[in-house]
């Protein structure tokens, strides 16, 4: 079927969704959002419009409620390149969680980082 093109201008546009992995002091986490891009800093990705589940508010999850309280007054987060595992368009939104590095989820396997040494000076 073909939409006449003043139906076609009246919707709203489709918003996409990305997953991102990346890794945080010795962690995994997992992160909805509608807009992820190259930030202007060399070696970081921006994030904005991070999305939080309103669903279930009788169920309470508590990585999502602590990742809501972490990015609770952040507009947009610049995440370091070398610590994002990956990033999905995905079609719907998912939980936010953190994951233990120790217990590996599915088949995430984090890129090998040499461990940082303070510079003795």
């Amino acid at each position: 079927m073909v939409w006449p093109k003043w139906i076609v201008l009246a919707m709203p546009p489709k918003k996409n969704i990305y997953r991102i992995l990346f890794h945080n002091l010795g962690k995994l986490y997992e992160l909805y959002a509608h807009d992820v891009s190259q930030s202007n800093m060399y070696a970081f990705v921006e994030v904005a419009d991070i999305i939080f589940g309103e669903k279930s508010k009788v169920v309470v999850d508590p990585s999502e409620e602590r990742l809501k309280q972490e990015f609770s007054s952040v507009n947009r987060t610049y995440i370091p390149l070398h610590s994002v595992v990956r990033i999905d368009e995905v079609e719907k939104e998912g939980v936010n969680k953190i994951i233990d590095s120790v217990e590996r989820e599915g088949n995430i396997t984090p890129f090998p980082m040499p461990p940082l040494k303070p510079d003795r000076a």
